[in-house]
């Protein structure tokens, strides 16, 4: 599959990816396992049964969508962090009093652009402007419009707990910052056994194994490196003093990697990582929103509080 990669993006990938492979231990951020290939393996990998925390949350959603949409009040102008295929929305979308509009941001633009253009033939009255941005840094949003009302983020699939705690609480600072009077509705992966987290991170089809693989197809196409993927396993693994999944490419023996004419040496077993995905307690997160100056308001779970929304409002 061709796909144009704007310049100012690869160099971006290109600095990151050297440092990366410059340090001890390797590492990498996740958010460029979502070039359009990746972006179409993780709407798979939500599908899959082992992987309880889309279908989770969408059953959360489903079930507590009004309540959410009463917090949400008349004329909201809903934005949503890394909005992927944009199917959890529809939950609010559906019962939400007359938004104002819906401002889906994401890494991946042609996925965006894509799904956005299908969201619109359904909720055909409705303004929508997906904006093409990385939200783990400093993040700027549109001009707000006439006669809307509050702001209410909207950030699920527990995308959160890819960053590390200073960085959480960077992002909500953020939200501190740009939603004044409005609200953030966020979705959390809670702490659960280690079996069921390690089978949603080593499913049986291999398509998590595929997705992160993929990360080494991208560096080899946009990058010009020359990664064997023959020659790097998927490994994730529960880690659990620290409450997160780790997820890394494990090289199988010891061997080279070029980047830009650079030599770069793996040793055998030595790793790439390329995500924390960490899992949250109630209070955990109550404290993290508490320190950033958000106020816990709602909060709905499943039966098994395998997971979480909170309402948090922004004074």
């Amino acid at each position: 599959m061709d796909m144009i990669v704007p310049e100012t993006e690869r160099l971006q990938f290109m600095q990151d990816m050297q440092t990366a492979l410059s340090q001890t231990p390797k590492r990498i951020s996740p958010k460029y396992f979502y070039d359009q290939v990746g972006s179409v393996l993780f709407d798979r990998i939500c599908e899959l049964p082992e992987y309880y925390p889309t279908q989770t949350e969408l059953s959360i959603l489903k079930s507590h969508a009004g309540d959410m949409a009463e917090c949400m009040g008349e004329n909201a102008d809903i934005i949503e962090f890394g909005a992927g295929s944009l199917q959890k929305i529809r939950y609010l979308l559906n019962v939400a009093r007359n938004p104002a509009r819906y401002v889906p941001m994401d890494i991946s633009g042609p996925h965006l652009k894509a799904a956005s253009a299908e969201l619109q033939t359904e909720f055909v009255t409705l303004k929508i402007l997906p904006v093409v941005a990385d939200y783990t840094n400093p993040w700027h949003l549109p001009s707000s419009i006439p006669g809307a009302g509050k702001r209410i983020a909207f950030f699920p699939g527990s995308t959160l707990g890819n960053f590390s705690p200073e960085q959480a609480h960077a992002f909500f600072q953020n939200c501190v910052q740009h939603l004044s009077g409005g609200a953030l509705l966020l979705g959390v992966d809670l702490i659960k056994s280690p079996a069921v987290l390690h089978a949603a991170y080593n499913d049986s089809q291999g398509v998590t194994a595929a997705f992160n693989l993929n990360l080494l197809t991208r560096a080899n196409r946009d990058l010009g490196c020359d990664f064997d993927l023959t020659q790097f396993a998927h490994s994730a693994f529960y880690n659990a003093p620290f409450k997160r999944i780790e997820m890394h490419l494990l090289s199988l023996k010891s061997q080279i990697v070029h980047l830009n004419g650079v030599a770069y040496a793996f040793e055998q077993g030595e790793t790439l990582h390329t995500e924390y995905s960490h899992k949250f307690t109630i209070a955990g997160v109550e404290q993290a929103a508490h320190l950033a100056g958000l106020q816990v308001g709602s909060f709905w779970t499943d039966p098994q509080q395998y997971f979480g929304l909170f309402w948090l409002q922004i004074p």
